[in-house]
């Protein structure tokens, strides 16, 4: 089994702005229209356009190839299925907009989430109070699931203050000629990088690691240098960069260039890209790069060869991104509570079957706590000779992880 990383962010607003931007827009009632006729429709809006067209785009494939797949199964409920998709243009006004029409004008049957935790705070805010089931792709800010939501869930492993710890505590079993003894923090300002990196951090402190440098940057920084000539200058064994794409690529290039070449360096998000991150910084500079994964075209779970089989039939690629299996996910844990139940007239009732039950997914068990945080861990990847491995833990490796970075530049 082998899996691949995680996300995300948006605009920085403050999280209460984002909360009560959600719930103010909300209607009342339980929306949707009870799977009417011979179909189900299933609403989504997702970032087509804007920041996070990128991420948003593969989720969209993701929900195609489901639909795809079990309208070839003889649909849901026996229905075939619908999907609506929105473009919310990465903006958190729209988003809220976009589900409350998906519900009230559109009457969907059933919605799938949104990517990244900003727009998924306010989009699920709009389910909850509408009580509809919100399973989402990409959203592991725990600040989701501090709100005492019902009908929220993150199918993905692990909420993204824990993605990084099986890292962090290999490092720390590390033999002490091996383990880093400094380490240098920088951070994007996001729900999603910002705990993901806390968490690590913690735990490397907890083990003797120093931590020597510590930063959060904007969200629209596109200039690294003051950044990487601070971390320079301090030296540190190990960088533990909380980042998206764009942001990961440009510290990355930012580093080579002054000549900064870390011990070990490990970086959310950005390394899952595949060939996209291995263009933008060049193969033989992804080296030894460690990451948290959620997949692997290669993982040995239920229906993962008939997924990799769709999507290259669709979108002509045998190697999906992580974003399009983690939205596919999502859509098999809708659907495993829709049939689970064999109704969704009240939404609450699948909410709580997923409370109860185990959902074998591509991305492997999944199972929730009551607030829908995931209670799983992440499997950690690491770029070695330019093929994404997963290295940690060892009963699940695809290869040994190697100690330190070791770019070509």
């Amino acid at each position: 089994m082998s899996l691949v990383s995680i996300r995300r962010g948006a605009t920085v607003v403050s999280l209460a702005a984002v909360m009560s931007l959600g719930l103010a827009a909300c209607g009342d009632g339980s929306g949707g229209s009870s799977g009417s006729g011979d179909t189900l429709t299933i609403g989504a809006s997702l970032p087509l356009t804007g920041d996070f067209s990128q991420p948003g785009k593969a989720a969209e494939q993701g929900y195609k190839v489901w639909q795809s797949m079990v309208n070839a199964d003889g649909g849901l409920l026996k229905k075939k299925v619908e999907l609506k998709v929105k473009d919310d243009a990465s903006n958190q006004n729209t988003i809220v907009a976009d589900y409350n029409a998906l519900i009230s004008k559109d009457q969907v049957d059933l919605l799938l989430g949104t990517f990244s935790s900003l727009l998924n705070l306010p989009a699920s805010a709009v389910a909850e109070k509408n009580q509809m089931l919100y399973v989402e792709p990409a959203g592991g800010s725990p600040d989701m699931f501090s709100r005492g939501f019902k009908h929220l869930f993150f199918a993905q492993q692990a909420t993204a203050d824990k993605q990084g710890l099986v890292f962090a505590d290999w490092v720390k079993s590390l033999p002490a000629s091996q383990r880093p003894t400094t380490a240098a923090y920088p951070t994007l300002d996001d729900p999603f990088a910002a705990p993901n990196v806390d968490g690590i951090r913690q735990v490397l402190e907890g083990a003797g690691i120093k931590t020597v440098y510590k930063t959060t940057y904007a969200i629209d920084t596109k200039n690294f240098d003051s950044i990487v000539a601070a971390m320079k200058a301090k030296n540190p064994d190990l960088v533990v960069h909380g980042a998206t794409f764009e942001d990961g690529v440009g510290l990355t290039r930012a580093m080579l260039k002054a000549g900064f070449t870390p011990k070990m360096f490990y970086e959310t998000s950005t390394p899952s890209f595949a060939d996209q991150y291995t263009k933008a910084i060049g193969e033989g500079n992804t080296e030894g790069v460690m990451y948290a994964v959620s997949y692997s075209p290669d993982a040995d779970t239920p229906g993962n060869k008939e997924f990799v089989a769709q999507y290259k039939k669709m979108y002509g690629s045998s190697i999906p991104p992580e974003d399009a299996a983690d939205a596919y996910a999502a859509a098999q844990v809708m659907q495993a509570a829709v049939e689970g139940v064999g109704s969704i007239d009240d939404q609450t009732k699948l909410a709580d079957w997923l409370r109860g039950h185990t959902v074998d997914t591509i991305l492997g068990p999944l199972s929730w706590n009551a607030d829908g945080s995931p209670k799983s861990e992440f499997l950690i990847g690491q770029w070695q000779k330019g093929v994404a491995e997963v290295v940690l833990p060892p009963d699940l490796a695809t290869a040994k992880p190697e100690i330190g970075w070791h770019p070509s530049s």
